[in-house]
């Protein structure tokens, strides 16, 4: 059935419109995947009924929470827990990202799914006193942590030490000690600075070829401790490179939004396993596509994928750190929370400009489930910026 409204171009002009291209999906219930390993960096759902500054202390609403988690873990997805995707270090700190971690490992555990948990040094303010003592001490903490829960870690880049390093040896150091001392492999993340500013210049060097070369000097000097390495640089000739230098035990997670499909299904030479934020809003295309690659339909994988490219670079579109608004809107939008708002206030940070081509993307993409549900929400988002009409 298609239903029309009205959306609100780039040029500012209103125009008529009409979803009603979901698309059908095949997902085998429960069944993981075989050829490669698939993480989806999931979101929060904030309370919106939650009386406390919405700013500074905004409280999440667990079940939704957990449910969405649920939902990944049914189609074959791996969660990755507390990350950037889940507002970390921007409206989720780290004493309510203990409590997002110790529930998701333990809902992982009840239900059959696969977590790992982000850890960084986040509770540990940047600053002039700040010492690599002191960054140490904070990733051992959290490390600590989420062990102590049974959990598996991705290592998260630190603002702190982007801020206290004076060269590349001080990365060497941190990371060096917290391998020694993690008690299973890990995944580290190296997150680039258009997703987050402040790490600009990590592994002490602004050059991406010179930060790579230690990066990989790290793998190779503590690869029996290295599960993987996600990087986020959007570079998929980077990325590549970057995976044809890997210990053969060391396994590449592309974290790359935008090209994620060629990453993914890999050349002659290897590929990439998936740790995405992208998989969050197109879960059911991706779990798909996955269960297509499993049985060698290449051509079935690619024309899945092929139609969410469109609207990752969308969500993904500068300013990269603003993704998590589209993200939340499309787990909004096919009704896996009922309401649109964030923690920190982060729904503001994309104009409806951005979310009306959100829509129209979404909807070409197939991945509006339910259109007439979808439509009706969004009218609602355009009509608290004055766009009246249906």
């Amino acid at each position: 059935m298609s239903i029309s409204l009205k959306l609100i171009g780039e040029d500012r002009s209103i125009y008529d419109y009409k979803a009603g291209r979901a698309g059908a999906f095949e997902l085998p219930s429960g069944k993981t995947f075989n050829s490669r390993i698939a993480y989806s960096a999931a979101h929060v759902v904030c309370d919106p009924y939650a009386d406390t500054d919405p700013l500074a202390n905004a409280q999440i609403d667990w079940e939704a929470t957990l449910a969405y988690r649920r939902y990944l873990w049914s189609m074959g997805l791996s969660v990755a827990e507390a990350m950037d995707t889940a507002q970390r270090g921007m409206g989720l700190n780290w004493d309510r990202s203990k409590e997002l971690i110790a529930r998701s490992i333990a809902e992982a555990k009840a239900v059959g799914g696969r977590v790992a948990s982000g850890v960084g040094t986040d509770h540990l303010v940047p600053g002039a006193s700040v010492t690599i003592e002191d960054i140490i001490t904070a990733y051992e903490e959290q490390c600590e942590f989420v062990e102590g829960h049974g959990g598996s870690i991705i290592l998260m880049a630190s603002r702190a030490l982007a801020s206290c390093a004076k060269g590349p040896e001080d990365y060497e150091q941190v990371y060096g000690h917290i391998l020694r001392q993690v008690s299973r492999p890990v995944i580290l993340h190296w997150l680039g600075d258009m997703f987050d500013p402040a790490l600009k210049g990590y592994w002490g060097h602004a050059n991406v070829n010179e930060a790579m070369e230690v990066c990989l000097r790290v793998i190779h000097a503590n690869a029996e401790k290295v599960d993987g390495i996600k990087i986020s640089l959007l570079d998929a000739e980077q990325e590549i490179t970057m995976r044809r230098r890997l210990p053969s035990s060391v396994k590449m997670y592309t974290g790359d939004d935008f090209n994620y499909p060629s990453l993914i299904q890999g050349d002659e030479q290897g590929f990439s396993h998936a740790l995405l934020g992208i998989f969050d809003a197109i879960a059911p295309a991706a779990a798909s596509a996955m269960h297509a690659l499993d049985e060698g339909n290449i051509a079935k994988y690619n024309d899945l994928l092929a139609k969410t490219v469109p609207l990752s670079r969308h969500i993904f579109q500068k300013p990269t750190y603003a993704y998590k608004t589209g993200i939340v809107f499309m787990a909004y939008l096919n009704g896996h929370q009922s309401h649109f708002r964030m923690i920190g206030g982060a729904e503001g940070s994309r104009s409806i400009i951005h979310l009306s081509k959100l829509f129209t993307l979404a909807d070409q993409a197939g991945l509006l489930v339910d259109p007439e549900l979808a439509t009706q929400r969004m009218k609602l988002a355009l009509g608290l910026s004055g766009i009246q009409g249906g």
